[in-house]
């Protein structure tokens, strides 16, 4: 039975056409695999699969993913994370020292004040559908590059980019072209935006130890293929227990003008 294994052009020329023919032989691809994105099982006998090639500053790892989760295509990610992600694939993380906050983690501000963005992932109701979001929160005041003031221009630099006010969050944000979530081996790995120089996708925001999600996080964006990302100014929505909670903050932000927002694909997808 043949194979229903993809490899794409981007994969192949990066292994070679010896590889790329081997895997599409069977000589060197898995009986079955754990889906790199939604970390469920997969047979490339019978399951539609995707070759996934994660490439570090040293290292590569080829790995496997329901094609309709991820497309094949080559991620260029750091070694750090390229580290982590093989210890997700192969079951050898180490066991986590604390619990994750319910909904994703926040990054702590790093010394000398300097803001982070933080990040916190949830599930959000729209038309009786749920669907993932992220909602991303500086831990200070985001100063636009080259400037001395003591301003806010968070919300300013991301309308230049393309995303768009919200002011009903019962409505999925429009998308937005070029950019992407990268979730990688089940867990988040970064939130990317185009190159202005043209070349492949750069990190807006990169988890600096990749963050797990939930699995109705992983059902719902396998799902629906896309990712609602909310933004904020810092102080707007804050570290919220329950989803329920997380809506009612964002629902507060929209009505003070607070919130901006733009649907994504995971990293590699056509956008919508």
């Amino acid at each position: 039975m043949p194979r229903m294994l993809d490899v794409s052009d981007e994969v192949r020329a990066e292994i070679g056409d010896e590889e790329a023919e081997r895997l599409l032989t069977g000589d060197d691809a898995p009986r079955s695999y754990d889906c790199t994105s939604c970390r469920t099982p997969g047979d490339p006998e019978t399951d539609r699969t995707s070759t996934v090639l994660f490439v570090g500053e040293e290292t590569a790892v080829l790995a496997f993913a329901h094609a309709g989760c991820i497309p094949s295509q080559v991620v260029n990610v750091s070694e750090e994370q390229l580290q982590g992600a093989v210890r997700s694939i192969t079951g050898d993380s180490p066991a986590p020292q604390a619990a994750p906050a319910p909904g994703g983690s926040v990054p702590q501000s790093v010394p000398g004040g300097q803001a982070v963005l933080g990040i916190t992932s949830g599930l959000v109701l729209i038309g009786g559908e749920l669907h993932p979001a992220l909602v991303v929160e500086p831990t200070a005041p985001i100063a636009r590059p080259g400037s001395d003031g003591p301003g806010d221009d968070f919300l300013p630099l991301l309308i230049e980019q393309g995303f768009h006010f919200v002011t009903d969050t019962a409505e999925v944000p429009s998308p937005l072209a070029g950019w992407s979530v990268l979730l990688a081996a089940g867990q988040l790995h970064a939130v990317l935006q185009p190159d202005p120089k043209g070349g492949k996708p750069v990190a807006w925001w990169q988890a600096h130890q990749a963050l797990s999600v939930t699995d109705g996080w992983r059902a719902a964006v396998n799902k629906n293929q896309r990712v609602l990302v909310y933004a904020a100014p810092v102080g707007s929505i804050g570290q919220q227990p329950r989803e329920d909670l997380l809506r009612e903050a964002l629902d507060r932000a929209a009505a003070g003008g607070r919130l901006v927002a733009a649907s994504m694909p995971l990293a590699g997808t056509p956008g919508a």
